[in-house]
């Protein structure tokens, strides 16, 4: 046992001294309480400590004891519908031991090692398994299957397989024998949260994650596999916008991280998600969510740990072939943790005070993102969504810079499109996908060849308009040519009838991408038409007298998202009555 006693204590880094022979990144055990630690600075004999609990009451002299093992977490089946701190505790368990307080010290295994598992064997004695390699299933709940795999790096003969019935996590279940050793498995692995899941192959991300938001899906969407950042100043909507891509996107699990937000925040995700239920399974959305709540007021080193445990989690189901999507909120806290312990170790700051490494531990925490194909030959993915936290909005600051430089997703939020209740308040003049043109063939195939051109049409729409506002604020929008005033009534009724969106309406909440397809196609009809009769010179007045774009900006509340042939009608409409103004230009003429 490597033991090392403790010489200095500075807030959630110590200093220990002694003979022990600690590692880099080591687990240890701190004091006479034991709380967890990690070692980050080795000089000579003195292991410097990063500590997940509070330190008060620590004093000089106290044991710390290496564990001979990297701070690692438990994966196994169990995981799904808990909710963990920043180190994988388990808060219910906790809050039994200790009550609503936490106490110094205390833990719990992070899965239930009595609870016995209905294990169906997907492999036989005598074939060969290597590392990955798929040795049976068990329900973890009724939508997820938990994928037992073999987490050594070897290969070998399966010597024994369990027959199918009831385990608990911890008995064996298979043996491999290679030419040192013979293994024993069973449904639990440990994995180092700062070492990447190795994977076979990496592969290109072409399948959209389909969220069911407008703005998301047709003009910035992200891929299986990718990374976005969501940044936005206080009240801008960061995450309620996160809240509604976990609920609704079409990802296999989500993993929503609160690292360091407040605690009211996590307090809403906590009392929803239990009563949500899935559009797609119809089952609570608790049978695919992992929730990881590490608030403001919880120890700022754990914070800084909680997406690391997050995204080693959301590896290890990834590696069983599902789509995985990470919702961390937000990453400016967690910045702000490398900041402190930083400054603690009296480390050379760089702008505004966060480490120098702030760019390479983002680079490390969104490069485990990406979809793979495993040892075992599952296709899986991991999407990081990273809201950010910048103070008054200022995109200018550290966090926002360097996380959009390892980000392919910019969701921008306006803090003038919030307040005047424009949710979600993505700000289309500023926010970019880099994903549009590996994306284009699925949206062709899948959806409708022209969808990538009708983007395009919108777009285009919205550049125009905003030149045209800027000519209209020196000059007034009056002299402007009619076929601009219906460039601008147009753009009004897609801000309001397609790019703004309510969480709160049952029909606009979530909306498929043909729907989404669909509302573009009547926009850019009602435009095109209306361009023809201005041509004709029918003043834009009259054509406005029609209604038409305001029943265009309520179609999102009356068309059910299972009832799309309405559209057919609307469109329909629209043309009979620009076809009868049409009709009395030619009686005038």
């Amino acid at each position: 046992m490597q033991k090392k006693f403790i010489i200095s204590i500075n807030g959630p880094v110590i200093e220990a001294k002694g003979d022990g022979d600690f590692a880099m990144h080591d687990m240890v055990e701190v004091g006479n309480d034991k709380i967890i630690g990690e070692v980050i600075k080795l000089n000579k004999n003195i292991a410097t400590i990063q500590v997940y609990e509070e330190t008060n009451g620590l004093k000089i002299g106290e044991e710390v004891i290496g564990t001979d093992a990297p701070l690692s977490i438990t994966l196994g089946p169990g995981i799904i519908g808990n909710v963990f701190d920043g180190i994988e505790r388990p808060l219910a368990k906790l809050q039994e031991y200790s009550g609503n307080f936490l106490v110094k010290g205390c833990n719990a295994d992070s899965i239930d090692l009595d609870r016995k598992w209905y294990f169906i064997p997907n492999i036989h004695v005598g074939e060969t398994a290597s590392l990955n390699t798929i040795l049976g299933e068990v329900k973890e709940t009724e939508v997820i299957t938990n994928r037992i795999m073999n987490s050594y790096d070897i290969d070998g003969e399966i010597t024994f397989i369990a027959e199918e019935g009831y385990y608990t996590a911890k008995e064996v279940i298979a043996k491999i024998k290679t030419e040192d050793k013979e293994y024993e498995i069973n449904m639990i692995q440990k994995w180092p949260v700062r070492k990447q899941r190795p994977y076979k192959e990496r592969l290109t991300a072409n399948i959209p994650l389909v969220t069911g938001q407008r703005v998301i899906d047709t003009m910035f969407p992200i891929a299986k596999g990718g990374t976005a950042m969501i940044p936005g100043g206080f009240g801008t909507g960061k995450t309620m916008l996160q809240h509604q891509i976990a609920k609704w996107s079409d990802a296999d699990i989500i993993v929503y991280i609160g690292c360091g937000e407040r605690g009211n925040e996590m307090t809403e995700v906590l009392e929803d998600f239990p009563k949500l239920i899935d559009p797609k399974t119809k089952r609570p959305l608790m049978e695919r969510t992992i929730l990881i709540a590490n608030t403001s007021n919880m120890p700022v080193a754990a914070r800084e740990m909680s997406i690391y445990t997050g995204i080693t989690i959301a590896e290890y189901y990834r590696d069983m072939g599902y789509n995985v999507a990470i919702m961390a909120d937000s990453t400016s806290r967690w910045a702000e943790a490398l900041r402190e312990i930083s400054g603690r170790l009296e480390e050379m700051p760089a702008e505004e005070g966060y480490p120098s490494y702030l760019p390479s531990r983002l680079s490390q925490v969104y490069g485990r993102a990406g979809m793979i194909k495993s040892f075992n030959g599952k296709i899986g993915s991991v999407s990081m969504i990273g809201a950010v936290s910048p103070q008054g909005s200022d995109f200018s600051e550290p966090v926002t810079q360097n996380t959009k430089r390892f980000v392919h997703v910019f969701w921008g939020l306006d803090r003038d499109l919030a307040y005047s209740r424009h949710y979600p308040a993505v700000n289309w003049r500023i926010s970019y996908s880099e994903y549009i043109e590996r994306l284009q063939d699925w949206y062709e195939k899948n959806i409708d060849e022209n969808f990538s051109i009708n983007r395009l049409e919108i777009v285009k729409l919205l550049q125009e308009e905003n030149e045209l506002q800027e000519i209209a604020k020196v000059v007034g929008q009056d002299v402007l040519s009619d076929s601009k005033k219906l460039v601008l009534e147009t753009c009004r009724a897609i801000r309001l009838g397609f790019l703004q969106q309510s969480a709160m309406n049952e029909i606009d909440t979530y909306v498929p991408i043909k729907k989404q397809y669909k509302m573009m196609n009547s926009i850019l009809k009602i435009y095109q038409l209306s361009l023809k009769l201005i041509s004709k010179g029918i003043p834009i007045s009259r054509i406005k007298e029609l209604g038409i774009f305001e029943e265009y900006i309520k179609l999102k509340f009356n068309i059910e998202n299972d009832n799309l042939n309405k559209f057919d009608k609307f469109d329909t409409n629209v043309v009979e009555k620009l076809k009868v103004i049409s009709e009395e230009y030619k009686e005038h003429m």
